[in-house]
């Protein structure tokens, strides 16, 4: 009783506010937009999403969306693993905290502060040109490119600090005995700390993946003229007043999240969160 007593309240919060707005967001996509006066029909069709399933628009910004997700997820998760390794094995204990501080340190800025923080890195002439210009190169400018780096850079953090937190439950004494055992440092590492640091990476790149799939802010920051779902999404909600393609359109990454989340459940991932 004293256990029901106390999730009672966090698991009303969770269906009123999480799970009715699914629901919601679902039934929205069923109904369509009056053209000759602009109002939601409440006439349930599924319109939406079979336009949604085969238009080349959206299937073009779906593989674009789903591409940059995964390209951001893949760079956060190789500049995660020196620096997670680094932070969980060879620092020392002082270090070690200072190093966590430095790495938590960037989500205390305000999020659209380090995107247009960006845009002025890769801008024509910007610090970034600077930097390369003598050696013969040039700043991206703005596009896809632009929103991979910024993207990766924002979402970091979250991919390093489970896989540091993974990094921790591996045990010193199963590296010393790989050592004493004859195995190099690269065999150590991956037979034995990669299949147990696995579900850690797994879980970080939830984090870098779910985040990207939905951002929809960088991309008009950064992005030039390139779109994403979220884009899309908050395009119909405001200028075209089309609530229920935006909801038929939100309704792509959240599929795609529920297959990825699925996948990440049988490795153990979600533990790790």
């Amino acid at each position: 009783m004293r256990l029901a007593g106390l999730l009672a309240a966090p698991l009303l919060w969770l269906g009123l506010v999480y799970i009715a707005a699914l629901a919601a967001l679902l039934i929205t996509a069923l109904w369509t937009v009056d053209s000759f006066t602009g109002q939601i029909s409440q006439t349930w069709t599924l319109d939406n999403i079979v336009t949604v399933l085969t238009g080349s628009l959206y299937q073009t910004v779906t593989g674009r969306t789903v591409g940059v997700a995964l390209l951001v997820t893949v760079i956060d998760v190789l500049v995660a693993l020196p620096i997670a390794f680094f932070m969980a094995k060879v620092a020392g204990p002082r270090l070690q905290r200072v190093l966590v501080i430095a790495v938590l340190m960037p989500l205390w800025a305000s999020y659209l502060v380090k995107a247009y923080a960006w845009r002025s890195v890769l801008s024509q002439g910007g610090i970034f040109d600077w930097l390369v210009s003598p050696f013969g190169g040039e700043s991206p400018g703005y596009g896809l490119p632009a929103t991979v780096i910024t993207l990766s850079y924002l979402w970091l953090p979250y991919v390093i600090l489970p896989i540091y937190a993974g990094l921790e439950r591996v045990p010193d004494s199963l590296l010393e005995a790989s050592g004493d055992l004859g195995a190099k440092t690269g065999r150590t590492l991956v037979s034995i700390v990669l299949p147990m640091l696995w579900p850690a990476i797994i879980a970080g790149s939830i984090f870098s993946f779910s985040l990207s799939l939905g951002d929809y802010i960088t991309v008009n920051i950064v992005g030039g003229a390139n779109q994403l779902l979220g884009n899309l999404v908050y395009a119909n909600v405001g200028a075209a007043n089309n609530l229920p393609l935006a909801a038929a359109i939100a309704l792509i990454p959240i599929a795609i999240m529920f297959v990825y989340l699925t996948a990440a459940r049988r490795t153990g991932a979600l533990s790790n969160l």
